[in-house]
């Protein structure tokens, strides 16, 4: 079924903004204050929708436990927030980057050219949401909350046994009563009518922050607050490594080092070995036995 678009009836982010309609004939500094006042809004529009935020987290927590992925699907802002999001996961939590991939409607080139028709082709976001597999989760990101290329990706996912989730800019879309999770912040009218890079952009950067976080906390890719899923790949994180051993130890960084060293330079190899008081390798088969969360890996070795 194609997307149903009615021209007339505009999404909250097209509307005209009340508060900055003067905002050509400010000063400099009072025009940034529209701005920033505008901006002060969003967390406080995203907070409201961290219930449905914990189901999009929750949904995909199960996705990885079971072996299976988490796709971003975008276009334009929405997907160059989704590409910075999933990218950064692999150096940040050490994952596979096959783990949470994300799609750009035209591709890379997009990413960096806009090509504005591209997120119009519901098909092309079909045949991209058709790839997935069932369990895996699908994340469509749109400010409007009706972006073809997004609608397109999400009902394709659907249609093959994945999950899907909607995160939107627009808490009355239609489409959010075909997702598993609609995500629909009201950040309202923005600053500059119909600048989703603005306000809607910056909620979204939230929401997959938080998203993308809550996830790896829930997998076990942290301990306490700590970012242990790093490996020693270089002078920079060696010493991040060691940093990170003595705040969750309190042990010398000489013995951490140390630690560190034999582990290979495993972070989470070397925190369990130094809190539970085993060998390396007991510690590895700990961390391998838990799916490589810290705490259940100290369980099992202690």
């Amino acid at each position: 079924m194609a997307a149903q678009t009615n021209p007339w009836v505009i999404a909250p982010t097209e509307e005209r903004n009340p508060d900055t309609v003067d905002i050509d004939l400010a000063g400099t500094l009072d025009m940034l204050c529209m701005i920033n006042d505008e901006d002060a809004k969003v967390a406080a529009a995203v907070r409201a929708v961290l219930p449905a935020l914990a189901g999009a987290v929750d949904l995909a927590a199960v996705a990885l436990r079971g072996g299976h992925r988490v796709h971003y699907f975008g276009a334009g802002t929405s997907g160059r927030i989704a590409m910075m999001d999933a990218a950064e996961l692999v150096p940040t939590y050490g994952t596979d980057p096959s783990q949470v991939v994300a799609h750009h409607a035209g591709g890379l080139e997009a990413v960096q050219r806009p090509i504005e028709n591209v997120e119009d082709q519901e098909v092309g976001g079909a045949d991209e949401g058709g790839e997935l597999l069932p369990e895996d989760v699908a994340v469509g990101l749109t400010a409007s909350g009706r972006t073809p290329y997004v609608i397109g990706a999400l009902r394709a996912a659907r249609a093959r046994g994945a999950r899907t989730i909607l995160m939107s800019a627009n808490p009355g879309a239609s489409f959010g009563t075909e997702v598993d999770v609609h995500v629909g912040v009201a950040t309202g009218p923005e600053v500059i009518a119909g600048s989703t890079r603005m306000k809607a952009g910056t909620a979204q950067k939230m929401l997959l922050n938080a998203f993308s976080t809550a996830l790896m906390v829930r997998l076990g890719r942290t301990y306490s607050n700590l970012m242990v899923a790093v490996g020693a790949r270089n002078a920079k994180l060696r010493g991040r490594v060691v940093r990170i051993l003595v705040e969750a130890t309190g042990l010398d960084p000489e013995v951490c080092a140390v630690a560190a060293e034999r582990a290979g330079g495993d972070c989470r190899v070397a925190l369990v070995s130094l809190l539970a008081g085993v060998p390396v390798g007991v510690a590895r088969d700990a961390l391998a036995a838990s799916g490589g969360a810290v705490r259940q890996a100290l369980a099992i070795a202690g």
